[in-house]
């Protein structure tokens, strides 16, 4: 877990206006930078970005957060990924609460990623150039139907014949490096004696695999003839997972969000070829099943996935495990789609035979993600006896229980009861999806609670926007926000000790940022601020100040009335009056003070 505080001095180093301008066009508006909002399509801008409040946030669709956060939602990186970026940026290095590397050991580890970075790229580089030449390949592309200029977008290259042509990029072709980064293979005899070295692709039009960051992190490589294997990708590395990264999603970007969807292939040519033909929204894993990371990923750029699979039994199989990584993800604001082409066709090949059009009356009639796992559940078996009945919900159980309680679910739930003569609360009995609440292992739900009103309020935004601010407020003050209701005063508490957190030097994109991992109810309250004028610190201070004198005046005139009303023996309210009356008078002598002071 990254240490709260370093967050914080984080989002003080860096400047969102430059984060943001890398990926979208700013221009000066007054005292924010505007620009078209990069997550719905608008013709005219509403998206601001205050280098103030260090914050965006869109007025077309309410879409707001710090430098972090825009990274998140912009290029799909997780929380961590998107603190190493900023921090990167900025020359800090990003520590961990639980963290046992040594430093020296920890110094290596980042030398050893940057080398293996420098190698990707200039191995890439090296490709791209070989491509300009080689004939052979660039008819081999054109007889795909696929351009320079589409080759050029994805950073297409050749890697020619040859044992070690990669000794002309890398004067040290022995390196370490270079096995590490996949780029070469050590082969050894059996009896450990002569080692030779030689290039891992050869003969293969290449195809760079990138990152969120846009960063070369492996290759995958097509064979020319008919050699075997036809596709070949980089190793893993510690550069590389191929159950984590996805081909394609660092160019498709845009895209997605243009097109409302994102299409999910089995090959890198599939996506090119796709790109090609006006399908830009398509990407592809790389070499290996779809994984719930995977979906996480796409989840993370739109809110429509649908997966393309070859119409024979590799892509029903294939489709199968996609089904099965998508259901934890499964939610009633998410749609997820299975498109099946004929066994003959893959994309690739079904796009060139049927052209666009054609293709994307597919997509129009891809199934959804329930039907399928109907369809998966119930497809083999025999529904007119009690046997395959049995054995369709035998199927269906690991599948529905994989999934959260939701609205999509129940559907499910029904249309399963109906195929196999029995009641969706028979079937919530038998499969145990009645839980209770607690024994379903999920993020506890956000409190319900009303939303803030009045005094509340108005606290809660003056703290949020100045966090300094909470480093006022002391045992006394928190004790008086109890005056405003218990869940007032449990919202305000977690305000205060997130600010107070922070320190003196706290900012409104930390506070916000913090906030929002905690998980607290605070969102439209952020956004509100992020959309409004800049406020006053020095008037929202005194407002404070006097406001929350007055809820201890409040709260000391509840336990005099409380006191005398107890039956207490008369020397012990004699004591505890007098402890009243003094805090009393000296929070009067204040307001007094202040008063004259105006």
């Amino acid at each position: 877990m990254i240490p709260q505080s370093f967050i914080s001095d984080l989002l003080n180093r860096v400047d969102i206006v430059d984060v943001v301008g890398r990926y979208v066009q700013l221009k000066k508006g007054g005292a924010n930078f505007m620009g078209l909002c990069p997550f719905h399509n608008e013709k005219s801008p509403s998206f601001t970005v205050s280098p103030t409040k260090q914050f965006y946030h869109c007025f077309g669709c309410g879409a707001h957060g710090t430098s972090i956060g825009f990274l998140i939602e912009y290029s799909g990186m997780g929380f961590v990924d998107a603190v190493k970026d900023l921090a990167q940026g900025v020359g800090m290095v990003v520590p961990e609460a639980d963290d046992k590397i040594p430093p020296a050991q920890r110094a290596q580890m980042q030398a050893q990623s940057m080398a293996l970075s420098d190698a990707m790229t200039h191995a890439c580089d090296y490709y791209r150039g070989q491509l300009r030449g080689a004939t052979e390949a660039i008819a081999y592309l054109k007889n795909r139907g696929l351009t320079g200029e589409i080759a050029a977008r994805f950073g297409m290259g050749f890697a020619p014949g040859g044992w070690d042509n990669l000794r002309s990029v890398f004067p040290d072709y022995d390196v370490l490096a270079l096995v590490e980064a996949g780029l070469v293979i050590d082969k050894v005899d059996e009896d450990g004696g002569n080692r030779k070295r030689y290039d891992r692709f050869r003969e293969r039009i290449m195809f760079p695999i990138r990152n969120t960051k846009g960063q070369v992190i492996a290759f995958g490589g097509r064979v020319l003839d008919h050699g075997e294997p036809k596709y070949l990708n980089s190793p893993e590395t510690p550069l590389f997972s191929k159950g984590f990264e996805l081909y394609g999603l660092f160019e498709a970007r845009q895209a997605i969000r243009d097109a409302g969807y994102v299409l999910v292939t089995e090959g890198y040519m599939d996506v090119v070829a796709l790109a090609q033909m006006g399908f830009p929204q398509a990407v592809a894993t790389l070499g290996t099943a779809c994984t719930t990371t995977h979906v996480q990923k796409l989840l993370r750029q739109t809110d429509t996935v649908i997966f393309s699979f070859d119409g024979d039994k590799a892509g029903r199989r294939a489709a199968r495990r996609a089904l099965e990584a998508c259901l934890p993800h499964v939610a009633d604001d998410k749609t997820i789609k299975f498109l099946f082409l004929p066994a003959e066709h893959d994309p690739d090949s079904y796009i060139r035979a049927h052209g666009a059009d054609g293709f994307e009356q597919q997509v129009h009639e891809a199934m959804p993600l329930s039907q399928f796992l109907i369809r998966e559940a119930c497809g083999e078996h025999d529904m007119d006896s009690p046997e395959g009945r049995a054995r369709a919900q035998f199927d269906a159980k690991p599948m529905l229980q994989a999934m959260s309680p939701s609205s999509l679910r129940l559907q499910i739930v029904r249309g399963l009861a109906s195929l196999t003569q029995t009641t969706p609360s028979e079937i919530e009995t038998l499969f145990e999806l009645a839980k209770p609440v607690a024994a379903i292992h999920r993020a506890p739900p956000k409190s319900g609670r009303p939303v803030p009103v009045g005094l509340e309020l108005k606290i809660t935004r003056i703290l949020i926007a100045h966090p300094p601010l909470t480093l006022l407020i002391d045992a006394a003050g928190l004790a008086a926000f109890q005056h405003l209701g218990a869940d007032a005063g449990a919202s305000l508490a977690q305000v205060v000790a997130a600010g107070q957190a922070l320190g003196q030097h706290g900012s409104f994109a930390a506070l916000a940022q913090s906030l929002k991992e905690m998980g607290g109810d605070y969102d439209s309250i952020i956004g509100e601020i992020a959309a409004g004028m800049e406020s006053d610190y020095d008037s929202e201070q005194a407002w404070l100040v006097s406001t929350i004198r007055q809820l201890k005046l409040d709260v000391l005139k509840t336990e005099l009335n409380q006191l005398f009303a107890a039956g207490l023996p008369s020397d012990e309210i004699g004591v505890r009056y007098r402890e009243i009356i003094s805090k009393q008078d000296q929070l009067q002598r204040e307001r007094d003070a202040e008063l004259g002071h105006r």
